[in-house]
This record gives C-alpha cells, sequence and structure tokens, in this order.
C-alpha cells in the first residue's frame, strides 16, 4: 500500500500547492516545505491514534464519507479560502483541545508564522487524500486505521533526511500511556524543531 505521507506530500509538491500556501503564511517556499513537512505526520500521527479505537475508526470512517477528494482538484481553491472553512472544525475532532499547543510548535518550523492557519489549510486536504484511498480501494472501518496505522510505520522509514519528524510518526503514539498522543506529539516535534 502506498504511504499516505508520501502521497500526500506528492499531491502538494506536484500542483503549486507549496507556493500558495507560502504566500498565504508570508514565509518563502522552503519555510512552507518546512512547515508541511512538520505539520502532515503530525496530523497524521494523531489520526492514526484515533483510529486505534473502534470508535475513533468508526467515527474517522464516517467523516470520510463527506469527502471524496474532490477537494485535491483545486487546491489552490481550498488554500486560498481556508478560513472560514472547515479546516478549524476537523482540527477540533483530531487534535482536540491541544490545537493551539500543536499550531505553536508547527509554527516554529515556519520561522514563527501562523502554525494554525497551515494546519487548516492541511486538515481538509488531508481528509480529502483519506477520503479518496477509502474509496478507491474500497477501505470498512478496519482497513481505514490498517492504512492510517501501516502509514505511520512506513513513515519511520522515509528518508528521515526530507523531513526528521516524518521518521517519528511511530513514536507519536502515546509514549506515557497518558490516554493522550498530543503531549508526545508536541515532546517529539520540539525535539526536531531545536535540532
Amino acid at each position: 500500500m502506498d504511504n499516505v505521507l508520501e502521497g500526500l506530500l506528492g499531491q502538494l509538491g506536484g500542483s503549486g500547492a507549496v507556493g500558495q500556501i507560502a504566500e498565504q503564511l508570508g514565509v518563502d517556499e522552503g519555510t512552507a516545505q518546512n512547515g508541511i513537512q512538520a505539520a502532515l505526520p503530525i496530523l497524521l500521527g494523531a489520526m492514526a491514534r484515533n483510529s486505534q479505537s473502534d470508535d475513533g475508526a468508526q467515527a474517522l470512517s464516517m467523516a470520510l464519507d463527506n469527502h471524496d477528494g474532490s477537494i485535491l482538484d483545486n487546491l489552490g481553491g481550498a488554500i486560498s479560502g481556508f478560513q472560514g472553512g472547515p479546516g478549524a472544525a476537523i482540527l477540533g475532532h483530531v487534535l482536540g483541545g491541544q490545537t493551539n499547543q500543536i499550531s505553536d510548535v508547527v509554527g516554529q518550523s515556519l520561522g514563527g508564522a501562523n502554525g494554525g492557519a497551515l494546519l487548516q489549510m492541511l486538515a481538509p486536504i488531508v481528509m480529502g487524500y483519506l477520503g479518496q484511498q477509502k474509496q478507491q480501494q474500497g477501505l470498512d472501518v478496519a482497513g481505514l486505521a490498517g492504512m492510517l496505522l501501516g502509514g505511520a510505520g512506513q513513515q519511520q522509514q522515509a528518508a528521515p533526511q526530507a523531513s526528521g519528524l516524518m521518521g517519528m510518526v511511530g513514536q507519536l503514539l502515546d509514549q506515557n500511556k497518558g490516554g493522550s498522543p498530543v503531549d508526545d506529539i508536541i515532546g517529539l516535534a520540539g525535539r526536531f524543531l531545536k535540532r
């Protein structure tokens, strides 16, 4: 199965979306790319963690029924119209009350630019991509959870030189057994960003 993260990076890289994201954030393309490479593993890691429970996997599967991948045909429109779009609501479901803390961490990878704005741009794109994969591959709830959890494992083997966080995604799953992966996500991302 294709690596979910690589698929998303390919979608963004091949469409000129990185430049549009950079323009929205007021940063250069290299900085925007750094932010994307920090944010996507965090989003996917949180979704993978949520899909480990039956209820979480079912809720994600149902939510993806409303995301058919058509957003991928107009990434420019999704990026330019992110304010007032579905991104904030998606983040609320995926990251819960830790959205602001994670936004701050992502902002560090953007040189202090608005990490929350980047996450709001990316969240609907991630959902659209996952929804498309669910439809194309005929995935049920278990298959969707397997794709996310398998992708987290594959990301450990992805070129960590391209993004140190990619190699850490598998470690994002609640290391301290506290019931929330968010502290671990923040800790790991923080260590990467201080390198």
